[in-house]
């Protein structure tokens, strides 16, 4: 059956998913890049922009990981661009250019009515007005027995696990404090929603922590 995962989901020792202040010129908030600086160096992340080479071992590991079966994504707008309120036009066309590197159909969250908008390579991004029920339905059907993968960002996360409907999150905490920014789990009672720490791996660049709802 069909999985909803989050995965190589950045966070700060201090929790924050995002910094402050997000924009076109900081797409990550404020200092956020140094959450992500585990991913930039694996082979899995340079040959999203098409590059060679890139580290192994249990970064790239787990980077992979997050692809793997992956059949459809769940983005909030935030990660689709800076654009806020109803679209002014089609120009924004996401972070990733022409090529986005997920290859398969993705949800945008969104109030706001957008046609559909496809890419080269396979990605389809679609936005859904209905919220997160309607964008879950839809990855699901889309999916068909592959999982669906909550690229983020945090709010995004934190409906679907305050909903109970995310199976598994793998978190990589970087070595960085940001200070401020977006908290991933504040206010979350995670053990009250069922979560277990099924799996933990240390790194020099991260520590990977994988939470599993039931079983």
């Amino acid at each position: 059956m069909s999985r909803l995962r989050v995965a190589s989901f950045s966070v700060s020792i201090d929790g924050f998913g995002a910094g402050p202040a997000q924009a076109l010129e900081h797409p990550l908030g404020v200092g956020g890049e140094a959450l992500h600086q585990w991913a930039f160096a694996t082979r899995t992340f340079q040959a999203m922009f098409g590059k060679e080479g890139g580290s192994t071992g249990a970064d790239d590991d787990f980077a992979a990981r997050g692809f793997a079966g992956v059949g459809a994504w769940i983005l909030g707008r935030n990660m689709f661009g800076p654009v806020r309120g109803p679209w002014p036009d089609d120009t924004w066309k996401g972070w990733w250019g022409d090529t986005p590197p997920y290859h398969v159909p993705v949800f945008v969250l969104t109030h706001h009515a957008r046609a559909p908008l496809t890419m080269k390579g396979g990605t389809i991004f679609h936005f859904v007005t209905g919220g997160i029920q309607e964008a879950l339905a839809r990855a699901r059907e889309a999916a068909g027995d592959r999982d669906v993968r909550i690229g983020g960002g945090v709010a995004t996360i934190r409906q679907y696990l305050e909903a109970g409907l995310v199976d598994e999150m793998h978190l990589a905490i970087a070595p960085a404090i940001l200070g401020a920014g977006e908290s991933l789990l504040s206010g979350i009672d995670l053990r009250k929603l069922g979560y277990r720490c099924s799996e933990h791996v240390a790194t020099p660049a991260a520590m990977h922590v994988v939470l599993t709802r039931g079983g």
